[in-house]
C-alpha cells in the first residue's frame, strides 16, 4: 500500500547565495533589452548573485550554457545553480524559424535534465515582431521575468528534493 502523498508547494521566497547564468541571443536588440529587464527584475528581487553571457542569436544560447558547465567547477559543484535563456525567434518565410525554435529548446531541456539544473526557458517564438514586443515588455508579457521565475521555482524544488526534511 503506498503510504501518505505529501504535497510540494513551489517557494518563491529569495535565495540569496545562488548563482545564476543569464545567456541572452541578442539577434533582436530591442526583444532582447526587454526580456533582460524583466529577467532582471526577478533576479535581484531574488537576492541572487547573476552572470550574464550575450550570444548573436538562440541557436547559440544552448551552445554557451553548455559551455558553462563544462567550464572548472568550484567547490566541486556547478559554478551556477540555475540558467535564465533569453532570446527570440520570429517566424519568417522559410523553414529556418522551426528549426531554430524546436532545437532551441530541445538543446535546453537536454542540458537541464542531463546535468539536472535548473533552466528557464525565455527564447520566444512568435509569428511577427508586434508579438514579440507584447510578449517581452516586462509590463505585458514580461517573458524575461517569467523565465527567471522558472528557473528559481526549480532551485527551490531541487534543494527540496535534496533536503526533503529541511534538515541543515
Amino acid at each position: 500500500m503506498a503510504g501518505p502523498r505529501t504535497a510540494f508547494h513551489v517557494n518563491l521566497e529569495p535565495l540569496p547565495g545562488a548563482r545564476i547564468l543569464v545567456v541572452e541571443g541578442r539577434y533582436y536588440g530591442n526583444i532582447a533589452d526587454a526580456l533582460l529587464e524583466g529577467a532582471r527584475r526577478v533576479l535581484d528581487a531574488a537576492q541572487v548573485e547573476w552572470d550574464i553571457v550575450t550570444v548573436p542569436g538562440a541557436l547559440e544560447v544552448a551552445q554557451a550554457v553548455a559551455m558553462a558547465f563544462e567550464a572548472p567547477m568550484h567547490a566541486r559543484r556547478m559554478p551556477y545553480d540555475g540558467v535564465v535563456a533569453l532570446g527570440c525567434v520570429i517566424r519568417g518565410e522559410t523553414s529556418h524559424y522551426d528549426i531554430v525554435a524546436n532545437e532551441s529548446a530541445r538543446a535546453l531541456m537536454d542540458l537541464a535534465v542531463q546535468h539536472r539544473v535548473p533552466i528557464g526557458n525565455g527564447i520566444l517564438t512568435v509569428d511577427t515582431p508586434a508579438q514579440a514586443k507584447v510578449r517581452s515588455d516586462p509590463e505585458e508579457g514580461d517573458k524575461g521575468g517569467v523565465a527567471a521565475t522558472a528557473a528559481l521555482a526549480l532551485i527551490h524544488v531541487k534543494r527540496h528534493f535534496q533536503n526533503p526534511r529541511g534538515e541543515p
